[in-house]
């Protein structure tokens, strides 16, 4: 069966007006949201940039993927004897077994980039439920995109990637506090999920205007009126993103399929403002 996810990808061949679902994600996010932001803590004052964003994302693009020492890197369990014989037969080493662990690493790796202080920090974000689910489905396209590559066993992958997204973003919603009509809400943001998706690959193709992916990231991430260009205090932030994005693409077609399909790999740590050569 064909993943959920990939039928907004296979959607760009109807779509004529690019604006269209923009237009979706906007109001969505106006109904999905309010009921959340009531009950959320009040957002931390916006920061300035700490950070010279104008030298930031520049570096060539390397592999992601963790050094076979790396502390960070999960591994399969390795049992013998009578301990794997027994799960063997529980079917712990099937395809389906290995593909939802690896996709449960996976998307530790996005969690773990999206929920830490330095993304917000370094892009000048408020901490909003809106602003981390945003970039959660960022995060989830560079995955997704990656694992497409891959042909069939990567899109199979991704779906259970996309589940675990799912459930994810479900408890994500409740806890913020909303709880009745809640599957209202969660088809609301499946909308701007496969919204964002379709507007992302389409602001990769070759046809795309130059600044296609900068007022893409500017009207699903930076922007709270839906304006289509972004205003002149945040044109650097939303430049420097650009940039992020389009490394960390790059990035992770250079990251091999063992790294993808395992999770050991780790998104450009914002933490490291230099952007040297990183021990992973």
């Amino acid at each position: 069966m064909l993943p959920r996810w990939c039928r907004a990808v296979r959607s760009l061949n109807s779509i004529t007006q690019r604006n269209d679902f923009h237009a979706i994600s906007r109001q969505s996010y106006a109904m999905a949201t309010a009921a959340a932001a009531s009950v959320e803590p009040a957002p931390r004052p916006t920061k300035q940039p700490v950070v010279s964003l104008d030298k930031m994302f520049w570096s060539k693009p390397a592999s992601l993927a963790l050094a076979l020492d790396s502390p960070l890197r999960v591994d399969e369990p390795k049992y013998e004897g009578i301990k794997r014989f027994i799960l063997k037969l529980m079917l712990f080493y099937s395809k389906q077994s290995k593909s939802i662990r690896g996709a449960n690493v996976i998307y530790k790796r996005v969690v773990s980039q999206v929920d830490k202080p330095a993304i917000y920090d370094v892009f000048n974000l408020e901490k909003t439920f809106r602003m981390t689910f945003s970039l959660l489905v960022l995060h989830m396209w560079f995955c997704l995109r990656r694992l497409k590559e891959e042909g069939k066993e990567g899109v199979e992958l991704g779906q259970y990637l996309y589940e675990i997204y799912n459930h994810d973003v479900e408890m994500r919603v409740s806890k913020a506090g909303v709880n009745l009509l809640l599957s209202k809400w969660m088809k609301e943001l499946e909308k701007i999920f496969y919204g964002n998706i379709v507007a992302f690959d389409a602001a990769l193709l070759p046809e795309a205007k130059q600044d296609e992916l900068q007022n893409v990231i500017w009207r699903n991430i930076f922007s709270d009126d839906g304006s289509s260009k972004p205003d002149d205090a945040a044109v650097r932030a939303v430049q420097a993103m650009t940039r992020y994005v389009r490394r960390e693409v790059s990035c992770l077609s250079l990251t091999d399929k063992e790294a993808m399909f395992s999770g050991n790999f780790m998104f450009t740590p914002l933490e490291n403002t230099s952007f040297g050569p990183v021990r992973r």
